[in-house]
């Protein structure tokens, strides 16, 4: 038989451990945003051109097809439909084949650059662009790698999800389609994000400790899963909120949509990169110096 004062106090133990895990996911989440908007004159160039060949890269006629029909008791679509909507890559021309390689050009270029200043930052302090470019050669070849990963790792996706998709249309009794089909982009959307975890880590680590490919992976790897769950947990806000944006921008006239899917991606380009420098000093407890300013004192 519990002592009552004993029962409180496990009770406050509990209800404290709870409260720590959920400070934890909430610094997680917005330590990134926190940086990007006390820096964001510094770092939005960098988000800039990634966000226009993104957005030049979604089959507009596609999604808006898939929502209204979706949001209209017509939830089938063709298995080019479905992939044609869910994939990054375009399909429909030759010059949307063009911005979509563009964009994966200018994700990995950018990226490059944008840790590059965002790392020199947190780790000495200073908010400059000197010696950027001579770090980003280094980085480089690391961010096309990790690019090629995350795109092949989505288009895998994508075309696991149509292909489901399409299967599910097949079903007569249009509500059963509704059910499975939203299940289906809910399971393998948390598969994504799961697997995207093990190599969110990889490049600050590359790019900190001069590892080579597999031994920064493996050390890497090991940060990761201390934060595996608040990383998912901060994947999943991104993404979703990314997707019901889009989704509501495919309502809207297809030049509106394109502008609005440029905000969104610079918005998701920059909270993805940048959560990578500072969960990565977070992980492997190193200072950071653009809150220390330790600098100051020599």
């Amino acid at each position: 038989m519990l002592i009552p004062h004993a029962a409180s106090r496990d009770g406050e133990r509990v209800q404290e451990f709870g409260f720590n895990i959920r400070w934890s996911i909430m610094k997680n989440l917005f330590e990134s945003w926190k940086y990007i908007l006390k820096n964001v004159w510094f770092v939005l160039p960098f988000a800039v051109m990634p966000a226009v060949f993104l957005a030049l890269s979604l089959d507009y006629s596609a999604i808006s097809t898939l929502i209204i029909g979706f949001f209209t008791g017509n939830p089938r679509l063709d298995f080019m439909g479905y992939f044609n909507a869910w994939s990054l890559f375009r399909f429909d021309s030759w010059l949307g084949g063009i911005f979509s390689l563009i964009a994966f050009l200018f994700i990995a270029i950018f990226a490059a650059l944008m840790l590059t200043f965002v790392e020199k930052h947190l780790r000495i302090g200073k908010r400059s662009f000197s010696g950027v470019f001579a770090g980003f050669c280094n980085v480089l070849p690391a961010s096309i790698l990790i690019t090629f990963v995350y795109a092949a790792l989505y288009e895998v996706w994508a075309l696991l999800v149509s292909a489901l998709l399409f299967t599910i249309s097949a079903i007569e009794a249009t509500p059963a389609v509704y059910i499975f089909s939203i299940t289906v982009v809910l399971i393998f959307t948390f598969a994504l994000l799961y697997v995207a975890t093990a190599f969110y880590l990889w490049l600050p680590c590359r790019q900190m400790t001069g590892f080579g490919f597999y031994d920064a992976f493996l050390y890497s790897y090991r940060l990761m899963i201390g934060v595996r769950w608040r990383l998912v947990l901060s994947f999943t806000i991104s993404y979703m909120g990314g997707i019901f944006l889009l989704i509501c921008a495919s309502l809207l006239p297809g030049y509106a949509f394109r502008i609005a899917s440029v905000i969104i991606f610079a918005a998701l380009f920059l909270s993805f990169c940048i959560r990578m420098e500072t969960i990565y000093f977070e992980t492997d407890k190193l200072d950071r110096e653009d809150i220390l300013h330790s600098y100051k004192e020599y």
